[in-house]
């Protein structure tokens, strides 16, 4: 029983993970109704600027996270600005030939810059080993991204989906002509959810590094990962891709230490089972 507590916990932790590099790309999918497949790419240059700042700056752990978000954030915005808003009128094709091609480039960018080989991350000794917690033991940096990820959860259900901001991206999804006639200044609004949404990818690398290893095949290992989240979850739904993520996560790290034959089968059945039940995802809105 204990045993299978622990791998419980470790699903969860990593299906927070998950949560957190996914639901960027929940909010331009679905809120703003862009195919951005370079999210997964957002994540692994959060890694990067996290290892750059901790092992050329000096720069603890916990102050690397901030800036992480700053500066993923800000990159979002200068392709929003540049690239991906010449596509916002264009058809779902159009925009994953693009994204996936900005996948590709970020990948050779990446090799040129850092070399191919994984990155190694210094941790703070706070958060290596273990603790003892209703006896279980439990890896401290896990304990450490389920705090984060409620925390992050929590904020993003009441900053996106119960506020007004969260209000105007939508009327400006839904009408964007109409939206700006009111007086909403549109291309602020979609510059500044693809901040946030870019800054919560690069968060998301920044904390997975230690867990997943970091090298520049980043985003073609979790990509799908990232897609079949937002999918089940629902898009442009918060708690959806929190459920999702949580879910996948313990559904891949159960089925590898029960079935490590084929454990990592198990998820596509459960996704492809989810989709023809609930098409639209588990907390999405029917068309």
């Amino acid at each position: 029983m204990t045993a299978v507590l622990t791998v419980l916990f470790n699903g969860i932790a990593y299906g927070f993970l998950l949560f957190i590099m996914s639901v960027g790309l929940s909010v331009t999918l679905g809120m703003m109704n862009f195919v951005n497949l370079a999210q997964a790419s957002f994540s692994m240059f959060g890694g990067y600027v996290m290892i750059m700042a901790m092992q050329w700056f000096g720069i603890p752990f916990l102050l690397t996270l901030p800036l992480v978000f700053i500066a993923i954030g800000l990159l979002s915005v200068i392709m929003e600005r540049l690239v991906f808003r010449h596509f916002y009128n264009t058809d779902d094709l159009t925009q994953v030939l693009l994204t996936i091609g900005l996948v590709f480039m970020s990948i050779a960018t990446a090799t040129y810059f850092w070399g191919g080989t994984y990155q190694r991350i210094d941790m703070p000794p706070w958060l290596i080993g273990q603790r003892e917690i209703f006896g279980l033991t439990l890896e401290t940096y896990r304990i450490f991204l389920i705090a984060i990820g409620l925390a992050m959860a929590l904020a993003l259900i009441l900053g996106l989906e119960r506020t007004r901001f969260g209000a105007m991206v939508r009327a400006c999804v839904d009408n964007r002509r109409v939206a700006g006639a009111c007086g909403l200044n549109t291309g602020l609004i979609f510059a500044l959810t693809f901040a946030v949404g870019g800054g919560l990818a690069g968060l998301g690398g920044a904390l997975s590094a230690n867990l997943l290893g970091l090298d520049p095949n980043f985003p073609l290992r979790y990509l799908v990962y990232l897609l079949i989240i937002v999918s089940v979850g629902g898009m442009g739904t918060i708690s959806g891709t929190l459920i999702a993520g949580i879910a996948l996560g313990v559904a891949d790290v159960m089925g590898k230490y029960y079935f490590p034959q084929f454990g990592g089968f198990v998820i596509y059945v459960l996704t492809v089972l989810c989709m023809l039940w609930r098409p639209q995802g588990l907390m999405g809105r029917k068309a």
